[in-house]
């Protein structure tokens, strides 16, 4: 029966993946979760060529936050999280008849791949807050809450004019269909995408850096189009020189106002230069300060370097997704596209529990986007960014005492920079009300509750407590009033199809 279940999801991604024109720290864990497969066609039609065990994937495995005594310690402070790499890595993994290894679970990117159906920031804010409580489902005595931010929306004609360099790895490790051929179809869904005002720069790096396209405007959409087509992967690589070479075209074509952007597409595979992953942070960290965003796009298996692209988009004021289907093109490159637009940078959060009404909590995920407490005051200390429409959302599990109804359980206060801005903004919300039981609460809290739990089963979590996919399935069942593009949907499907 699962293999045959994986013989037809081989055969759909495979189908998907060609079809997507038409719509000092700890170690680091190298894992390939057995058998692979990349999908690709060839004149006979579809080709399955199998990556052997023994591949070099890298994740980085985090400690769990644990719980924490509110009388020793009242405030919880950490950046945001805009992230959805760890989320559609997973998916790769499941559809391939596999779990994926629990080093490269990310609880935070599982919940904050989805859009939540959060108010609009109202009057002259670039944010909204909410919050709730809830009963924890897998711990009878402890309590959920929730919190969440969005993003405010720009409309497409409003937006500010954009200067993206699109920085690929031609190298030779990108050569699979699932790698630069996948790449290549994203970028060319982006481009169609465009204004014709915005502009498009095209640098490539194997074993050195080199500038395929200037900038140009995107009414030379066929210009743009026809220089991805004749992309080819071969070489070593040289990750560092491509980012050089992307930051200093981005900045030659500067909008002051505008959004300016580099897109790095890579597995990752990093070899000639600079090559570690702490050198290629403190590179970034010294580009950031330019007003230039990063997105970096991830992709491929056998020798992904999760890790990497994870911290170089933490630290380049970016965001980092895994691209593993034609689908998830459509998801990042059209149904998410303002994402793209930050609305708000150096984004903190600061949670100060009542010591009356809370007696310990515990974090779930955002492990490695811990901050000082005093850092949450601090304007010159970097952090997340939120783009237009983009939500986000963080659970604390709690453990309650001395409550009845209408109580404040917390204080939820949100440090942000407007983009053209140098000083934050503060903004509170109290956390207040009565605890639901959680199959009365909100779809929001039900599916953020849904997605952590089947985190924790996958991460094997000291603290999974009582934790059931079906538990999980039950949650996410009941929560898909608000589905846009059905990612709510897919997901319950792909977990009752998952053999633990």
């Amino acid at each position: 029966m699962k293999s045959s279940y994986l013989t037809i999801v081989v055969a759909l991604f495979a189908i998907l993946l060609y079809s997507c024109d038409t719509d000092g720290d700890p170690e680091v864990a190298d894992k390939t979760g057995g058998l692979y497969s990349t999908m690709g066609m060839n004149g006979t039609g579809i080709g399955i060529d199998p990556i052997p065990e023994g591949g070099d994937e890298k994740y980085k495995d985090y400690e769990e936050n644990p719980f924490v005594k509110v009388s020793e310690r009242p405030l919880s402070t950490f950046s945001i999280d805009a992230d959805g790499g760890s989320y559609s890595n997973m998916r790769r993994f499941l559809y391939l008849g596999q779990t994926p290894p629990k080093e490269s679970v990310r609880i935070e990117e599982f919940i904050n791949y989805f859009m939540f159906n959060y108010d609009e920031p109202t009057g002259d804010e670039h944010v909204s807050l909410n919050s709730e409580v809830a009963t924890c489902p897998w711990n009878a005595s402890h309590h959920l809450l929730r919190i969440g931010m969005k993003g405010k929306t720009i409309q497409k004609s409003v937006l500010p004019n954009s200067n993206y360099v699109f920085l690929i790895d031609v190298s030779g490790s990108m050569s699979s269909p699932d790698k630069l051929e996948l790449l290549k179809s994203g970028f060319t869904t982006m481009v169609d995408q465009l204004r014709d005002q915005d502009r498009i720069a095209i640098v490539t790096y194997a074993g050195e850096a080199g500038v395929l396209l200037e900038s140009t405007h995107c009414d030379q959409k066929k210009k743009i189009k026809d220089a991805i087509a004749k992309l080819g992967a071969g070489g070593s690589t040289a990750g560092a020189a491509g980012i050089t070479k992307a930051y200093e075209i981005a900045q030659k074509n500067f909008i002051a106002g505008g959004n300016n952007r580099v897109i790095l597409g890579s597995d990752g595979d990093f070899n000639v230069g600079i090559s570690s992953t702490d050198e290629l942070i403190e590179l970034i960290e010294t580009k950031r300060d330019a007003g230039i965003y990063l997105t970096v796009l991830g992709v491929g298996s056998g020798n992904l370097n999760d890790h990497m692209m994870e911290q170089v988009a933490n630290k380049g004021n970016g965001n980092y997704e895994y691209i593993d289907n034609a689908k998830q093109i459509q998801k990042v490159f059209i149904h998410e596209l303002a994402k793209f637009y930050a609305v708000a940078k150096d984004s903190k959060i600061q949670i100060k529990f009542n010591p009356n009404k809370v007696e310990q909590y515990r974090l779930i995920g955002y492990e490695n986007r811990k901050l000082n407490d005093e850092d949450f005051e601090d304007d010159t200390k970097d952090a997340g960014e939120i783009g237009s429409t983009q939500t986000i959302t963080a659970l604390y599990e709690v453990v309650l005492k001395n409550y009845s109804q209408n109580e404040k359980f917390a204080q939820f206060d949100f440090r942000y920079k407007k983009p053209s801005e140098d000083n934050s903004r503060l903004l509170t919300h109290n956390i207040t009300g009565t605890p639901k039981d959680i199959n009365a609460s909100s779809e929001n809290m039900r599916f953020a509750t849904a997605l952590a739990g089947i985190g924790l089963i996958m991460k094997e979590s000291e603290y999974k407590g009582t934790v059931t996919k079906q538990m999980v399935l039950n949650l996410a069942k009941n929560s898909q009033t608000y589905d846009p593009h059905n990612y709510r949907k897919e997901f319950i499907e792909m977990i009752k199809a998952w053999e633990e």
